[in-house]
């Protein structure tokens, strides 16, 4: 309660408090054309905010835009996504990152059209009711789709207020006042269209690094700004990164085609494509790797490619050796396991670290 009184009062040392038709003026000038974002005075689809909304977790904008337009195109509304095959959501999703993302994608469409008749709840309770939709995207949803009265709160919205109010607390632990101190930004209707101004807001100008404080239009209420240490907000906890985790991704070619398997529906990368491999384990040593190769009596020898595969997961990152060997024509797939054309890679589910091991283990 302190420091909510001490930033309350650090917003009025850097002048006037903040009224929310200073925030929407300045919205209804500048905001972004977005694929998702329903042109001003018109009403915003619900299927197009959830989906946008889902993509956007832990990606960028600029990520999503050709992927939202393919959804869009392949499903054109939720009935239509619900009643597709998870192994297509999964496809189309491939090389957008955070599978389970896709996973709760369709599941939640599925809901959406056998438990509401294809309509969407209209209240943050009732989209909270449905699978991979939690507090912030039921609030965006219920904001910008129904233009409820609350304020979802995204990175660049915790930034925006951050810098506002001078929020001295550290990340996480900060993100319940900043949720109270954004919400005293919502005027008493057009709650869509405040959440989508603060969000273009850190978006544009209050970015990360070097904001474009003279172009803010709540600069002389911004009490990080008096300070003039707007670029050390959010205060941010130092971030553990979990141990490195090794192991071995197996290349095998048969003619034209690649040997593939589907990782389990649940858990890391669940249901997606993948080569065969080894478990991923911290310490784990190349021999106890290689010992993990599918069984196929015609590899007399695998041939380890020189380097490694590098990627990282958001809590740890991995190192994976890649074996390869080549087999003749009537070799059979091991159980769990089937053959692809290499040429129709690009309509396979396979993540990006999955990409990389086949980009190393075909390349010269």
């Amino acid at each position: 309660m302190a420091n909510l009184k001490a930033s309350r009062k650090h917003q009025h040392t850097g002048g006037c408090a903040v009224r929310p038709t200073q925030l929407l003026a300045w919205y209804d000038r500048h905001r972004r054309r977005l694929p998702w974002r329903a042109p001003a005075g018109q009403r915003s689809d619900p299927y197009r905010v959830w989906l946008s909304e889902i993509m956007l977790q832990q990606t960028t904008v600029k990520a999503v835009g050709p992927y939202f337009e393919k959804f869009l195109a392949r499903w054109p509304e939720v009935t239509a996504l619900g009643s597709a095959d998870l192994d297509d959501v999964l496809r189309m999703w491939a090389g957008l990152g955070y599978y389970s993302r896709a996973r709760n994608l369709h599941a939640c469409a599925v809901a959406v059209l056998r438990e509401y008749g294809g309509v969407f709840p209209d209240t943050e309770e009732g989209l909270r009711k449905l699978p991979g939709i939690g507090p912030y995207t039921a609030a965006a949803i219920a904001a910008i789709a129904f233009d409820r009265l609350t304020m979802p709160v995204d990175g660049n919205i915790e930034r925006v207020v951050s810098r506002l109010f001078a929020v001295e607390e550290a990340l996480p632990q900060a993100k319940p006042q900043i949720q109270a101190l954004a919400a005293t930004l919502l005027g008493p209707a057009r709650a869509g269209d405040s959440a989508q101004a603060l969000m273009d807001l850190g978006a544009t100008i209050c970015t990360p690094k070097k904001p474009a404080c003279s172009l803010c239009p709540l600069n002389e209420n911004c009490a990080a700004r008096d300070r003039g240490d707007q670029d050390t907000f959010p205060r941010k906890a130092a971030k553990k990164t979990g141990a490195l985790r090794r192991g071995a991704a197996f290349v095998v070619v048969r003619g034209d085609e690649l040997l593939v398997r589907s990782r389990a529906a649940k858990g890391l990368l669940g249901g997606m494509t993948e080569v065969p491999g080894s478990d991923w384990l911290a310490g784990q040593d190349d021999a106890a790797a290689l010992a993990e190769a599918p069984e196929l009596a015609a590899v007399k020898r695998w041939h380890r490619k020189l380097g490694v595969v590098t990627h990282v997961f958001t809590h740890f990152p991995l190192e994976l050796v890649v074996y390869t060997a080549k087999v003749p024509a009537r070799t059979r797939a091991p159980d769990g396991m089937r053959w692809v054309p290499i040429a129709t890679l690009d309509g396979e589910a396979l993540p990006n670290v999955m990409r990389k091991v086949v980009a190393h283990g075909l390349g010269e």
